[in-house]
C-alpha cells in the first residue's frame, strides 16, 4: 500500500527506481554530446577537469547525504537553505534551481530536434521539439511512478551503451588495435596541447556534464525507507561519476587521437564509425536521444516539486503550487513546461549557438545548488548534529568545494562567447531575484498586518 507524505505526494518510488533516478541523473548529454567537442578544444588532460569536478560532486553529494538522512523532503535544497540560511536563500535556490533546469530543457529539446533531423531531414525541427516537450509533459502529469518507470528504462539504455564502449575500448587499447593505445595521450602535441588554461576554460561544461546528481536527493521525499535507500543511491552516483566519465574520457582519449573528435559528432559515434559498424551513428543517436528525453523528464519532475514547495510559501505564482488528483504536483510542471516552449525561440534565432548559450546559463543554477548543498550542511553540523552518513573531511571540503565552485564562475568570461553571455547575465539574474524577494517579503509585511491577505 501507498503511503502519503505531509506535502501530499505518494511514497511511489521504490529502491529499483531510486537508484535508476540516481543513475540517469550521473549520465547525459553532457557526456554523450559535450565531451566530443571539449576533447576537441582541449586535447587529452580534459581528463583533469573531470577529475577536479568529479572530486567536488563527490562532497555534493556526501553533503546531500548527510541532509537528507537529517529530514527526507520533496523540496529538497531549497528547503534546506531555508532552515539553515535563511528564507531568502531558499528563494534565490529555488529560482536559480528552475533557471538550471529551465534552460537544461531548452538544451535537451534542441539537442532532440537536431538528432531527429539526422534521421528526418525534411521533418520540422521545431515540431520535434514540441512533439518531445508532449511526451515528457504527458509522463510527468500521469504519475510518479510512471516518471519512475521511464527513468529506469531511460537510464538502463544509457548504462548500456557506456557499458559496451567501456568493455570494446578497453579491449583495443589493452590489445593496442589499430591506433588504440596509451600513446595517443601523448601524441599529437602532447597531453596538453593547447595549454593548462583551456584545461581550466572547460570546467564550466564539465560541472554541467555532472548536473541532475542532486536528482536522488528530490527522490527521497517520495521514496520509501529514504534511510535505507539513500546512502547506496548517493554511493552509487559516486562511483559512476568515477567509471562512466573519467574512465570514458580517458579511453576516449587512448581509443583515437584527440584530433579526431569534433563538436558536433558525438564522441562515441565517432568511436563506433571508426571501427566500421554500419549502425553505430544510428545507435548511439538513438542513445543520445534517450539522454536528452531523460533529463527533460527529470528536469519538469524536480522543478514541479521545488515550484510546490516555494508556492505554499508564497514564493512562486500560486497557480505553481496546484496539486493534481494524482498527486502530482502539475502547477510547477507545467509553469517549467511554458519556459520549455519559451526557449525554442532561442533554437530559432541562433541554431549553432542555442545548446551551448542554454547550458552555460544552465550551469550558474548548477554552481549555486551545489554550493547551497555545501554551505547548508556546513551549518547543519555546526548545529551539533551527528550523522550516521557523514560528509568526508568537513569543514574544511566543505570550503574546498566552495572555492572551486567561485573559480569555475571567475573562468566563464575567459573562456568563449558563450560562457560570457551566461557570465554577463549574472547581474540581470542578481537583480530579478533580489527585486522578487523584496516583493516578497513586502507582501508578506502587508499580510502579518492585515489578516484578510493570505
Amino acid at each position: 500500500m501507498r503511503t502519503q507524505t505531509d506535502e501530499g505526494y505518494r511514497h511511489a518510488l521504490g529502491n529499483r527506481q531510486v537508484q535508476m533516478i540516481a543513475i540517469g541523473g550521473a549520465i547525459g548529454v553532457g557526456l554523450f554530446l559535450g565531451s566530443g567537442g571539449r576533447l576537441a578544444a582541449t586535447g587529452p588532460a580534459l581528463v583533469l577537469s573531470y577529475a577536479a569536478a568529479g572530486v567536488a560532486a563527490f562532497f555534493v553529494m556526501r553533503a546531500l547525504g548527510e541532509l537528507v538522512l537529517y529530514r527526507p523532503a520533496s523540496g529538497s535544497f531549497v528547503e534546506y537553505a531555508g532552515e539553515f540560511i535563511g528564507p531568502w536563500a531558499a528563494f534565490a535556490s529555488g529560482w536559480m534551481y528552475w533557471i538550471n533546469w529551465a534552460f537544461t530543457g531548452i538544451a535537451e529539446l534542441t539537442a532532440i530536434a537536431a538528432y531527429i533531423h539526422y534521421w528526418a531531414p525534411a521533418f520540422p525541427q521545431w515540431l520535434t521539439a514540441l512533439i518531445a516537450l508532449g511526451f515528457v509533459l504527458s509522463v510527468n502529469l500521469l504519475s510518479v511512478r510512471l516518471f519512475g518507470e521511464l527513468e529506469f528504462w531511460f537510464a538502463l539504455l544509457k548504462v548500456l551503451a557506456i557499458t559496451v564502449f567501456l568493455v570494446i575500448a578497453l579491449a583495443l587499447v589493452v590489445l593496442t588495435v589499430g591506433q588504440a593505445g596509451p600513446q595517443n595521450l601523448v601524441s599529437h602535441g602532447g597531453f596538453m596541447p593547447k595549454g593548462f588554461p583551456m584545461v581550466l576554460m572547460s570546467l564550466q561544461s564539465v560541472v554541467f556534464a555532472y548536473s541532475a546528481i542532486e536528482m536522488v536527493g528530490i527522490a527521497a521525499g517520495e521514496t520509501a525507507r529514504p534511510h535505507q535507500v539513500m546512502p547506496k543511491a548517493i554511493n552509487g552516483v559516486v562511483w559512476r561519476i568515477a567509471i562512466f566519465y573519467v574512465g570514458s574520457v580517458i579511453l576516449l582519449a587512448m581509443v583515437l587521437p584527440w584530433t579526431a573528435y569534433r563538436a558536433d559528432i558525438s564522441p562515441f559515434v565517432t568511436f563506433f564509425s571508426g571501427l566500421g559498424v554500419p549502425w553505430a551513428a544510428d545507435a548511439m543517436n538513438l542513445v543520445v536521444i534517450t539522454a536528452a528525453l531523460s533529463s527533460c523528464n527529470s528536469g519538469l519532475y524536480a522543478t514541479g516539486r521545488i515550484l510546490r514547495s516555494m508556492a505554499t510559501k508564497h514564493e512562486a505564482p500560486r497557480f505553481a503550487g496546484t496539486l493534481s488528483s494524482r498527486h502530482v504536483p502539475m502547477g510547477g510542471i507545467l509553469f517549467t513546461a511554458i519556459m520549455f516552449l519559451a526557449g525554442v525561440a532561442l533554437f530559432y534565432y541562433l541554431p549553432e549557438r542555442a545548446f551551448n548559450i542554454a547550458t552555460a546559463v544552465a550551469s550558474l543554477g548548477v554552481i549555486t545548488t551545489w554550493g547551497t548543498l555545501v554551505l547548508c550542511q556546513l551549518r547543519l553540523r555546526r548545529s551539533g548534529h551527528l550523522s550516521t552518513f557523514p560528509m568526508p573531511g568537513s569543514p574544511y571540503t566543505n570550503w574546498l568545494t566552495l572555492a572551486f565552485l567561485v573559480l569555475v564562475v571567475l573562468l566563464m568570461p575567459f573562456a568563449d562567447r558563450d560562457q560570457r553571455v551566461a557570465f554577463f547575465l549574472i547581474p540581470a539574474l542578481v537583480a530579478a531575484i533580489a527585486l522578487g524577494w523584496r516583493l516578497v517579503s513586502r507582501r508578506r509585511t502587508r499580510g502579518r498586518g492585515d489578516p484578510t491577505i493570505s
